[in-house]
């Protein structure tokens, strides 16, 4: 790729730039970017640095980060890049540099790059998956530079600039409209789709054909980590679609919690429902309760205690695990329902018996002379929520006919002459 200049080019220090930067030579774009960054602040001449020191940070990095210089500097130094592609001495200001590092939206002479979008994906996770923590394994396709042309779209690795829009990328049609008047609108250029350049067919890449990015698949390892929740994102920096001159967005992952059969969970704490019979309940009991882990966890009541219904109790350190602390725990709560046995299951000595257990003292009971004073009345089974969606309709009905009677009280009343 470098032929036409590779005979002239001497061997120079290639190792120079990566001792400035303070990296290895096998150093990757991430690692570039982050010591250039840190070594920039703190040797900026705003805050006491070194003028010259920051000077070099800023022509090593621009150097380094580019893919096609970074290959010349690494085959011939710093002579292969003055006699082959320029640039031997940063182009730039390092303080534009420096700017458009830290903001790629700040204006000046340096060649702006668009951001790219974020890619956005729902990762399906199972309460289990949050308690227990996991590693989700998934392909995806993604754009990326062709690593051929290196993103150039030609096989020279230079373009020309569009005709048919002056290299804007758009162009603009005129039309009359009457009296005198001309509309003029603007769209993107047909011949260069937008890019205000144009490679010609011989000169195309052939694996991206000129399109400057090919496909990609690639298998990403997804830690969803112990106490992560609903709606958490998983972020995967500078890994969404490739574009030329574009910064490269984020893949995002957001968490999305399937419902649990058994456990519901509030912030660290879970909760269970479990249902005792009237036997268990005064008497006591114990089961065994499976948890996310797989633990089984014996629940006993104490001796002589009677759980009511709807009483809860709660399990300290048995929640779910704080998030990045996972030793930590929140609580599990166990909401208790007590089922009842149905009617005429005791015989009227049991119930008696049952009484005398329950109620040493015996229930209180009326005295003839207030059983005189009460109206007997009739108990029927009934379902609550039946009866409270019936309740609409029925006065709905009972208006209707009210707005009918007050009809026919307002009509007059025509009698029929008898012939």
């Amino acid at each position: 790729m470098f032929g036409g200049f590779g005979h002239a080019a001497r061997k120079s220090d290639n190792t120079k730039y990566y001792g400035v930067l303070g990296v290895p030579k096998s150093a990757s774009a991430d690692e570039l970017k982050k010591a250039y960054k840190k070594a920039a602040i703190k040797n900026h001449p705003d805050k006491g640095g070194d003028p010259e020191k920051f000077k070099e940070l800023g022509q090593a990095y621009e150097v380094l980060s580019d893919p096609e210089k970074r290959e010349i500097y690494d085959e011939y130094g710093e002579d292969g890049l003055k006699e082959g592609a320029g640039g031997g001495s940063t182009s730039h200001n390092p303080f534009d540099l420096f700017e458009t590092f830290l903001n790629p939206r700040y204006r000046s002479h340096v060649r702006r790059q668009k951001q790219g979008e974020d890619v956005v994906h729902t990762l399906k996770v199972s309460l289990e998956d949050l308690y227990n923590g996991t590693t989700k394994k998934l392909s995806l396709s993604r754009n990326i530079l062709c690593t051929k042309c290196k993103g150039k779209g030609s096989k020279s690795g230079n373009s020309g600039r569009c005709y048919g829009c002056q290299g804007t990328g758009m162009k603009i049609t005129t039309r009359s409209i009457g009296l005198g008047m001309i509309q003029q609108m603007q769209h993107i250029c047909p011949e260069c789709q937008g890019s205000g350049e144009v490679i010609s067919e011989r000169d195309k890449c052939p694996p991206c054909k000129g399109k400057k990015i090919t496909q990609e698949k690639k298998v990403m390892d997804v830690h969803v980590e112990k106490g992560m929740e609903h709606g958490e994102k998983i972020l995967f920096e500078g890994q969404a679609d490739e574009a030329p001159d574009t910064i490269t967005g984020d893949i995002v992952f957001v968490l999305q919690l399937k419902e649990h059969a058994k456990f519901k969970r509030k912030f660290d704490d879970l909760y269970v429902e479990h249902t005792l019979n009237l036997t268990e309940a005064l008497c006591g009991f114990q089961f065994a309760l499976t948890h996310l882990d797989g633990r089984q966890l014996l629940v006993k009541s104490n001796p002589g205690e009677v759980i009511k219904p709807g009483q809860s109790k709660a399990i300290n350190d048995e929640g779910m695990p704080h998030h990045q602390r996972p030793f930590i725990k929140g609580k599990l709560y166990i909401h208790f329902n007590v089922e009842f046995p149905d009617s005429g299951i005791l015989s009227p000595h049991q119930s008696q018996m049952l009484q005398t257990v329950l109620d040493p003292r015996h229930s209180k009971k009326l005295t003839d002379m207030e059983l005189d004073k009460c109206e007997e009345t009739t108990l029927h089974d009934v379902n609550i929520e039946d009866e409270m969606r019936r309740k609409p309709r029925q006065q709905y009905r009972e208006a209707y006919d009210e707005d009918d009677e007050d009809d026919e009280e307002s009509m007059p009343r025509v009698q029929c002459a008898q012939q």
